[in-house]
Parts: structure tokens; sequence; C-alpha cells
């Protein structure tokens, strides 16, 4: 009798705990529901000047984006950058990023714009909400100085290897020529494959030329010969973004009030500022 009464005791927690177990678990499954993320609906506006920083994806980039000798992002482009993130009320901070993947940072929000000399490829504007242009450029070919006289058009340029930054539109102009090129992390880089030897010639922005190639510069054995095309530069947010029309807004108001034009002095590039209307 004993043991059918601890049997039937036995029986009775079993379903008992059973019961909870399965109750614990209705509960956790409507609390998963209730907690599972929604598309938010707030502006990219509203999600940088919540967490008050405008993250700014770039490369080293002289004369647009690169380090002072105190380690500080300096440039036309950062200088920029740090005036509009203030306007906005947040801080700018700056994100080295490989170039190849500027549209994967911005769709993953690890950067919340690309600016940095960006050319307004249709590939650009197609998967960003672009800015207004604000600076001409142009790809330019950079060969040693004893060199030059020998590359003065492109049907000279056949038998030189190459190379530019990956995904960059000096990258994209030597595949339109059908020429070798090897693809590098960064423009500065492809610099150095010249200096270097490693590479007969680099293709890398005209503005980055210009500071960094020639007399008086780092690569004082370095010239550029032959202009690759035509380009303007714009800044490049999420797909959608609001962000995109309010910087247009600044580049007319900073314009107008000549604080674009002497930044632009302040790093040389004033021949290429678009003007802002």
């Amino acid at each position: 009798m004993k043991k059918l009464v601890v049997l039937m005791l036995t029986l009775m927690m079993t379903v008992s705990l059973t019961a909870c177990g399965s109750g614990g678990s209705d509960s956790g499954s409507g609390s998963d529901s209730g907690s599972k993320t929604e598309v938010s609906d707030e502006s990219d506006m509203d999600y940088v000047k919540g967490k008050g920083t405008l993250v700014v994806g770039i490369t080293d980039f002289e004369p647009m984006d690169y380090k002072d000798d105190s380690g500080e992002w300096v440039g036309f482009d950062a200088d920029m950058a740090k005036a509009f993130a203030k306007s906005l009320g947040v801080e700018a901070e700056f994100v080295e990023i490989d170039w190849d993947n500027k549209i994967m940072e911005l769709e993953g929000k690890t950067i919340d714009c690309v600016w940095n000399g960006m050319t307004l490829t249709d590939e650009v504007t197609s998967a960003m909400e672009c800015s207004k242009a604000y600076c001409n450029n142009a790809q330019v070919v950079i060969v040693p100085s004893d060199k030059a006289d020998k590359y003065k058009d492109t049907d000279s340029l056949s038998d030189l290897s190459f190379a530019a930054e990956a995904g960059s539109a000096g990258e994209a102009e030597l595949s339109k020529l059908n020429l070798s090129c090897t693809p590098v992390k960064a423009q500065s880089d492809a610099l150095m494959e010249v200096a270097a030897g490693t590479s007969d010639a680099a293709v890398i922005d005209s503005l980055m030329a210009a500071a960094m190639v020639g007399e008086g510069t780092g690569y004082g054995n370095l010239i550029y010969t032959v202009g690759l095309n035509s380009e303007e530069y714009g800044v490049g947010f999420r797909k959608g973004s609001d962000l995109a029309a309010s910087l247009n807004e600044f580049f007319v108001s900073s314009y107008a009030d000549g604080s674009m034009v002497e930044c632009a002095e302040k790093y040389g590039v004033q021949a290429a500022v678009i003007e802002q209307k």
C-alpha cells in the first residue's frame, strides 16, 4: 500500500513538473515573439544624432584624408566632414575602410558615409544616396620622372604594369583600356609600388598626385603624365538617407560664406572646388 501511494505521488509530481515546463516554454515562446526586432522607422539623421557620432569611412588619401604629425585625421574632406558633423550637433569619427568594401560597410552600419574623394560612378550612385558633386578630379598615370618622355598618350601605355587601388576609379579606367593592373589597398600603396619598382606605373586621382608627386613632395622622383578621364567627387550615404540632402544644404551655405573655399585653399585644392548653389 505504501509503495502504491509513493508511486501515485511520483506520477503526480511528474505531471506537475511537465505542466510547469510546458507553461514555461510557452511563456518563453511568447516572450521571444514579443522581442523580435522590428524594422525601425527612424531616419538616418535621427540615428546619427541619437548615437552622437557621424562615422566617416575613409582611406589614407592626401590631401583629402590623412593623418597629421599628431595622428589626427585632417585634409579637405576630413575638415569638411568635421564641420558638417558639428552642424548636426555630433562628432565626426573616422574609420579606415577597405575601399572595395565601401558599400558593404555602409549597409552594415559600420560607417555612416563615405567621404574620401569618391568618384560619382554609376555603381556608386545606384548603391548609395549621394550628395551633389563638390570637386572636379581626373585619373592620371604616374611614372618615374626619367621615363616620362616615353608615355604621353594611352597608346604608349600598353607595355606597362600598373598598380591601382582596388575598387577605385583608377582601376576601372585601366580595365577599360585592358591594361595590366595589380590591385592594392590604397592609392598611397600604388605610389609605393612604383617607387619600389614592383610596378611600372600607377593610376591615382589628380588631386592626390598634385599633393604627393613631383618636386618638393615625398615622391620627388615620380611624375604624372597621361590623364585618363574627367570626373567629379561626391559623398555617399546609405540608400534613402536624409543626410545627403542635409549635406547638400551644408555645401551651399559653406560655399556662400566662404568657409568651403577657405578650407580648400588650406590644402591646395581650391581650383577643383565646384560652385555650390
